[in-house]
């Protein structure tokens, strides 16, 4: 499921984009956004949809989420609290595959939260079309956040861990 957060960060792409529709799909969860513009002197709308929870978005307000959704205060507000993470770097998946977070199924992980890295500190493994790619961490500093589970599918691009640098 898309934290608030990066929706927000889609609806702001999209809008400052041309496209007029936009429809992503992860792990069973859609959301398309479609601008529209009814009358002018009306601001457009851009409005997201998710199989599992609808969101209606207006450029000039806070998301609100449907009442038939059964999201709690505590869930929704959550992703606003882990943003209050302290970090300096993300390191980003340089291709899709997938992730591991060690060499093998029986070896301790590379890293964990509060681990310090160096710029060519292994962090993770990518595997693409049966080739596994070592990521560094690219900067000196500690992780704070992992953004990523073993085995999950990532996409290019896409934050597996935050650091907050030296």
């Amino acid at each position: 499921m898309l934290k608030v957060q990066e929706i927000r960060e889609l609806i702001k792409l999209i809008d400052q984009s041309s496209i007029d529709e936009f429809t992503y799909e992860t792990n069973g969860t859609t959301v398309s956004m479609k601008k529209t513009s009814e009358d002018i002197g009306v601001k457009p709308i851009t409005r997201v949809e998710t199989v599992e929870q609808p969101v209606e978005i207006s450029k000039t307000e806070e998301p609100k989420v449907s009442e038939s959704v059964e999201v709690t205060k505590s869930e929704a507000v959550e992703p606003e609290q882990q943003s209050v993470v302290d970090y300096d770097y993300e390191i980003e998946s340089p291709m899709v595959g997938t992730l591991y977070t060690a060499a093998s199924p029986e070896a301790d992980s590379y890293v964990q939260k509060g681990s310090k890295v160096q710029k060519d500190t292994v962090v993770c493994i990518v595997e693409a079309m049966k080739l596994f790619n070592e990521i560094e961490a690219e900067v000196n500093g500690e992780i704070v956040e992992i953004l990523v589970e073993d085995g999950e599918l990532v996409e290019y691009g896409q934050p597996l861990f935050r650091v907050k640098t030296k």
